[in-house]
Order: C-alpha cells, then structure tokens, then sequence
C-alpha cells in the first residue's frame, strides 16, 4: 500500500495560500521569506533559494563582490543580506578566465523541486509546463542568457548543452517573458532537449553571464515569475496571507518569539507531514518554548485579530 504524505508547504497550497510562481526582492525583503515559491518543494525544503555559482570547478578565476556580507543563522552562504540591500540579487562580477579554454562566467540560480536531502545533494526534476515559461525582471551591464538546469546527471549526459535564451543588456529594471519554446541548445551537445522538454524534467533556473575574459559589470535580480499570465503579485506564495501585517516569527535557541502582535493570538508548529508538534497563544511578550522537539524544519501558523500568517523555521 503507497501511503501519501503531505509535506507543511502542500497543506498550505492545498488551502488556497499558493498561487503561481512569483517573486520580487522588495516583497522577500518586507516579508523575511527570501526563497522563490515554486510549489513543486519536493519535501526537503530546499527548493527555491537563491545561489550563485561559477567556473571555478574547471579552473576559472571568476568572481562576484557582494555589496554587503553574505548569510544568515542557518548558513554563511545566504543571500538575504544582499536581497535586504539591493531589492533583489545583486553584484559586481568581474570575469576571469583563469586555466579555462572557454569563456569565463558567473550565475545565479535556484532550485524548482529541491535537492535529494535536507543537507544537500543533486537538485531534483519537476515538471513545471504549467509555467508557460519564465518571465524575470533584471538589470545587466552585460548581455545574459536564463538557463534550464536538469540536474547534474542529465546536464552531464547532454554535455551541458542546456536549453537557454538570450538576454539582453539593460540599464534599469525591466521585464523579459519567454515562452518554453524559445528556450534553445547552443549545438554542440551530445543529445538534443526541447525547451518544452526541459520544463517537463526541470531542476533548476539560472541567470548567467558569460563573456570574454576581463569583462566586470553590475547585475541585479529584482523579480522572477512564471509566463502563464497568472497576476505577480510580488512575493512568495505563502506569506501573501499576511498582508499588510508586520508579524515575524523570531527563534532564538528553542525560543519562539514574536513581533508586530497587537493582541493574542493561536500559533501552531507544524511538522513536513502536517502534523502539529507545539501550539499555544502567543503575544509579543509571550513565546513559545520548543525544546522538547526534534531538530529540522517546521512551518509556523499564527490566527489571531488582525493576523493570520505562515512563516518557515529551522530548529537545530
């Protein structure tokens, strides 16, 4: 017998709290969410934050200068202190080729359905046709190109040749759409993938900037979304119920505090399976102690007058 488990993030979207994938740095910044919804997590957690990367592996010497210092509690890497500054992913890169034959480059990606564990591992497919596409909001000093990753075992076995577009240099923010069907393979590959094809076995997307040795530039990521005429309302999905309410849940230790609470209000601890783990009334001087539950990620759920939001926590 196959038993279903619903995972914290399904129940929401099951209660109508997710829409389609949408996100804007300015909303990431007011909610404390800095991860793109895309609905598709695959339990783990993990899909949908933000990461750069480079050609450092091959022996490339390319760099990006963050304007402010990286991470948070959880992990020295994260870009939420960039996203706070700029509004969105932003940069300074400077291109540097290094032992490499090709030309040097720099990315900034995230993950659609989430890698194989908690901790990590290759990033997993999901089929996100429903999409229509991608549109992103973006400025570039240089000319980019927005890549579908399939995962590192099938990006090795098409020799990387991975569906893109182009993208043109712009100075201040503006939207580019594109359809499933314009995303292309350069050629040179040792298989060929449809962008359609792509998006029915997706694992990540990716803004890159790709060009000649020395080249440096600015980027800044202000805004991802899917190309199905869905409205982008700006954040990720779930926060969305919070409207204008300032509440954020703050764990200090295995202490869950509150702020922005005018009055009392319910707050749960729900576990991956939806199971409910602590709950009690809280208020902004009344917390909740969690020390007598296991180490991992839990979704937070607070109803009260004037208040009714989820927010994610990892407890170590």
């Amino acid at each position: 017998m196959t038993k279903k488990i619903l995972t914290a993030s399904a129940i929401l979207a099951a209660a109508g709290l997710a829409s389609a994938m949408c996100w804007t740095g300015a909303m990431s910044t007011e909610s404390g969410d800095y991860f793109v919804n895309t609905e598709l997590d695959n339990g783990t957690n993990t899909s949908g934050y933000w990461y750069n990367y480079g050609d450092d592996a091959d022996g490339g010497q390319s760099t990006v200068t963050w304007p402010t210092d990286l991470g948070n509690e959880y992990s020295e890497d994260a870009l939420d202190p960039v996203i706070d500054q700029c509004g969105g992913v932003c940069g300074d890169f400077s291109l540097n080729a290094g032992t490499i034959t090709y030309d040097p480059f720099i990315g900034i990606g995230f993950n659609v359905a989430g890698t194989e564990t908690e901790t990590g591992g290759e990033a997993q497919p999901a089929d996100v046709t429903s999409w229509g596409g991608i549109c992103i909001t973006y400025t570039s000093s240089s000319k980019a190109t927005l890549e579908l990753g399939l995962g590192d075992t099938r990006d090795g076995e098409i020799g990387y040749d991975n569906p893109f577009v182009s993208l043109p240099a712009q100075d201040s923010p503006a939207q580019v759409c594109k359809d499933w069907a314009m995303f292309k393979q350069a050629g040179w590959g040792k298989g060929k993938v449809t962008g359609p094809e792509a998006a029915a076995a997706l694992a990540s997307v990716k803004f890159k900037i790709q060009a000649k040795d020395g080249t440096s530039g600015s980027f800044n990521i202000v805004g991802v979304s899917s190309n199905d005429g869905a409205p982008c309302d700006g954040g990720s999905a779930i926060p969305q119920v919070r409207a204008a309410s300032a509440v954020k849940a703050v764990l200090a230790g295995r202490m869950l505090s509150f702020s922005g609470i005018k009055s009392v209000a319910s707050a749960e601890v729900m576990n991956l399976q939806g199971q409910v783990v602590a709950k009690g009334d809280v208020s902004s001087t009344a917390a909740l102690d969690l020390t007598y539950i296991d180490a991992g990620v839990y979704m937070v759920r607070v109803a009260g007058k004037s208040v009714d939001f989820s927010q994610k926590i990892i407890v170590k």
